[in-house]
């Protein structure tokens, strides 16, 4: 069963008289423990899209379905408690914040997520995430002195600790080498299986789509058929 689908998405922008359809009905269904990746043209609406299915923005029609629930019937508030709690979230920059620790990172999303963790418990799990993605002999450092490889394990460990359902990547490895590219999507995939998350992801490069279980092509606000 499918943990989320969007039927009949579209989105229109309006500028002044002029409205512009970024997406023209938009079907897509991802699976639990899957990697879904987005490609396409600049301008073909996959951001959008994301941003979208992530409950960032809202779509101008159709229905999206996550876990069962009608997300296009909530209010902003219960949009809002479903991102912090069931949602994670990698971008391009790991978006850290420079006057925490590495393993202080982590207890903030806990404790943003609404997580009902003791310190002591926060402390526990925390190590454990970094263990997990290879970073716990460096909880104690700041952004500033951490490698762009590093950064970006610290994002996902904090995109992960509590324990998501969904995980939105948006060009996850845009800022990286080639070989910390292969590690961050190594990761990615390994916790995406492990954790049985469901992963949607936005990506210029192609090396990286060999991690995807779909590769979706957009083009024109469009999903391509048999792309």
């Amino acid at each position: 069963m499918a943990l989320f689908t969007a039927d009949g998405v579209k989105k229109t922008f309006t500028n002044g008289e002029v409205q512009e359809q970024i997406l023209k009905g938009i079907n897509l269904s991802l699976k639990k423990g899957e990697i879904t990746a987005l490609v396409g043209a600049s301008g073909s609406g996959k951001s959008t899209l994301l941003t979208i299915a992530a409950g960032l923005q809202r779509a101008s029609d159709g229905t999206i379905l996550f876990d069962g629930q009608d997300v296009t019937a909530m209010s902003q508030e219960e949009i809002r408690k479903i991102r912090a709690s069931e949602f994670g979230f990698v971008f391009q920059s790991s978006h850290l914040v420079p006057f925490l620790t590495v393993a202080e990172q982590l207890m903030l999303m806990l404790d943003v997520s609404g997580a009902k963790m003791k310190k002591h418990k926060q402390k526990e799990e925390t190590k454990r995430i970094l263990q997990l993605v290879g970073m716990d002999h460096r909880k104690d450092a700041y952004p500033a002195s951490l490698s762009g490889g590093e950064k970006q394990r610290v994002a996902i460990s904090r995109a992960i600790i509590h324990k998501p359902k969904m995980l939105f990547a948006d060009e996850p490895t845009a800022s990286l080498d080639s070989k910390r590219s292969k590690e961050v999507m190594t990761l990615i995939r390994e916790l995406t299986i492990s954790q049985n998350i469901t992963t949607l992801m936005v990506t210029h490069d192609e090396e990286m789509l060999s991690y995807a279980d779909t590769i979706l092509t957009m083009k024109d606000g469009l999903i391509l058929e048999g792309a």
